[in-house]
């Protein structure tokens, strides 16, 4: 989906030493992609990608960083479209409801959260980085949830099936991830859609 990767290189190669993900402050905002008229720069593209590699704990190298590169560009390219659906529906969060989900994002992922946070400010990276990849994610699952949870459905033999491999959960906790998979599957298919439709340009 890339195009121009060696522009990104000379960026990385100018602007981060790969093994310490330190950067240098004065990056410039170079237009990297146009997505319906919304725009990623080149210093979105190496924010993600130090954020990425720090809540991952990737060490950046010559061998992972074109697909690093890669898979930033295209997590930005997918949220600019994810907002536009957020902001056509109104999605509201509330303070509280964005902490809890960033404290159980740390929990779920096993992430001590203070050392995270202690990195971003080592390497420059704005605190905002995170707040506003965990609030797009917390948003996009609360879209999805209000489309779609009421059409899923759940069978007794589906909850059966999850629970026979994994005998230590609840009929309840099973009934869960059956609903969440259906939640997923319809994410997944709003999300081809809406980028199917979506004007991107890379410049």
């Amino acid at each position: 989906m890339i195009k121009n990767l060696i522009v990104y290189f000379l960026f990385l190669n100018a602007l981060m030493n790969l093994s310490s993900l330190k950067a240098d402050n004065k990056i410039e905002h170079k237009i990297a992609v146009l997505v319906n008229e919304d725009v990623i720069t080149s210093y979105d593209i190496i924010q993600r990608l130090k954020l990425t590699a720090i809540l991952q704990g990737i060490n950046l190298n010559n061998q992972n960083n074109q697909l690093m590169i890669n898979n930033a560009v295209d997590e930005l390219i997918q949220e600019k479209v994810k907002l536009e659906k957020i902001n056509e529906y109104n999605i509201k969060v509330d303070e509280e409801e964005y902490l809890s989900f960033e404290s159980n994002f740390f929990l779920r992922n096993n992430i001590d959260q203070s050392k995270i946070l202690s990195l971003l400010k080592e390497n420059n990276i704005d605190y905002q980085e995170l707040r506003g990849l965990l609030m797009k994610e917390l948003s996009w699952g609360k879209l999805i949830s209000g489309l779609y949870l009421r059409l899923t459905s759940v069978s007794q033999i589906e909850i059966d099936e999850i629970i026979s491999k994994n005998p230590n959960i609840t009929n309840e906790q099973a009934q869960s991830l059956v609903t969440q998979r259906q939640l997923d599957l319809q994410s997944s298919k709003l999300l081809r859609d809406i980028m199917n439709e979506a004007t991107i340009e890379y410049r």
